[in-house]
């Protein structure tokens, strides 16, 4: 196919190619890059994996940075942005989790979190992280002067709650019985005369954690076994709980290292003559501002940031081999 739109392009490069012929080669060449682009981007995703958090829900983080008030403005403005984006254009749930407002601008923001309901809004708000940098002038600014200043946006991924219906055994809980010893023997304490002189206390120990769980509080045996069992599988529930929420902590600070210094920008909103917004990692411009600022372009700046990110994950299986 590259093979055909050179031979096309010089086609056209020939002065003596019959003018009837011209606009085929033109409209064919077009066809054919066209076909390629898309070729190329099909081979690459089928070369990168997805993300192991693409089909989550979103947890979106929206601080000020450098530039004081200003940076609380437009942390507000971005917050606009984005529950404007997902109402209007997405049509997405959006609940806020926590909203903090700035005690000297009247819209700013000292720190916004809210979480986007949906399945697959981490893959496509995860571009988004980063430090935004605004170039304007304030409306409190009284001789003019042009304020640079930032917003950190942190993207994370959102984990869901396991909800188990009646009767329904929670999966952290299950153990293999072959893994748990069980140890009987006489009940020390008070109780009465019968619980002391038989075997009816029981401790059972899962093997594989160490985590022991003893029971002496009923005159049977099969009680307390029931009950060391269900005590049992509570601490390994919590234990294997607390391990994943480890996890996915480590995980969540894994996509979220972003400094908030001016030098350290991913995308620039320029109100000053140019009226652009432009991402630096993908080079990509759109020269209207308010329509991107109300979430009526912001698809086609996550399409361009989603493709840089495929191409550097291309790279990334290059460097690996």
């Amino acid at each position: 196919m590259a093979e055909c739109s050179l031979e096309l392009k010089e086609m056209l490069a020939d002065r003596n190619l019959d003018p009837e012929l011209r606009p085929l080669a033109v409209s064919d060449i077009a066809s054919t890059e066209s076909s390629l682009s898309t070729l190329a981007t099909t081979i690459t995703q089928s070369l990168v994996q997805p993300h192991p958090f693409a089909h989550l829900s979103a947890l979106v983080e929206i601080r000020p940075g450098a530039g004081g008030s200003e940076a609380s403005l437009f942390a507000g403005d971005l917050l606009k942005l984005y529950t404007t984006y997902c109402a209007n254009i997405r049509n997405w749930p959006l609940s806020m989790v926590s909203l903090t407002a700035s005690t000297e601008a009247g819209d700013g923001v000292q720190e916004a979190i809210f979480e986007v309901e949906a399945p697959g809004a981490y893959e496509i708000f995860r571009g988004e992280a980063g430090v935004h940098r605004v170039q304007r002038v304030p409306a409190t600014e009284k001789q003019g002067r042009t304020h640079t200043s930032t917003a950190n946006v942190v993207v994370l991924p959102s984990f869901p709650q396991v909800e188990l219906g009646e009767g329904e055994e929670d999966p952290d809980s299950i153990i293999d019985k072959k893994d748990v010893r069980v140890d009987v023997m006489r009940a020390r304490g008070a109780g009465g005369q019968h619980v002391n002189t038989t075997d009816s206390a029981v401790r059972m120990t899962h093997i594989p954690t160490g985590i022991v769980a003893a029971i002496q509080d009923s005159r049977s045996q099969h009680k307390n076994r029931a009950k060391a069992l269900m005590v049992l599988k509570s601490r390994i529930a919590e234990k294997r709980r607390a391990e994943r929420e480890a996890e996915e902590l480590v995980l969540r600070r894994s996509v979220a290292k972003v400094n908030a210094g001016r030098s350290d920008k991913m995308r620039t909103y320029n109100y000053i003559q140019q009226n652009r917004v432009t991402d630096h990692r993908c080079g990509f411009s759109l020269h209207d501002l308010p329509s991107f600022m109300n979430g009526e372009t912001l698809d086609s700046m996550i399409d361009q940031v989603r493709k840089w990110q495929m191409e550097r994950d291309v790279e990334n299986l290059d460097i690996g081999r």
